[in-house]
């Protein structure tokens, strides 16, 4: 096995995994706008903003967007990206494993 071809398919996968990642974070973005207009809508029709409890709303998916938008974009926890690839390369390496 050819480890220039393996690793190319190793990257593939890893693109792969983030255009699908980004795909369902940006229809998350669509969908949670469309459900904010929607309950502001209601909570206007119902009671014409006197108690704005739609807020409420904005701000749990605001937050769900937020977190999932630092773990596509931003924060990559707390053993970094590559933290995986790295150990299986080290143990690969390792005369002893």
């Amino acid at each position: 096995m050819d480890y220039s071809t393996n690793n190319q398919q190793s990257k593939y996968l890893r693109a792969s995994e983030r255009v699908s990642d980004l795909k369902r974070f940006y229809g998350q973005v669509i969908r949670g706008l469309i459900a904010i207009v929607l309950v502001a809508g209601i909570n206007y029709y119902l009671n014409e903003w006197y108690y704005p409890w739609f807020l409420w709303v904005v701000f749990g998916v605001g937050l769900n967007l937020t977190l999932k938008a630092l773990k596509i974009f931003g924060m990559n926890g707390v053993l970094g990206r590559d933290w995986e690839e790295r150990k299986i390369k080290q143990y690969m390496d390792d005369d002893r494993f």
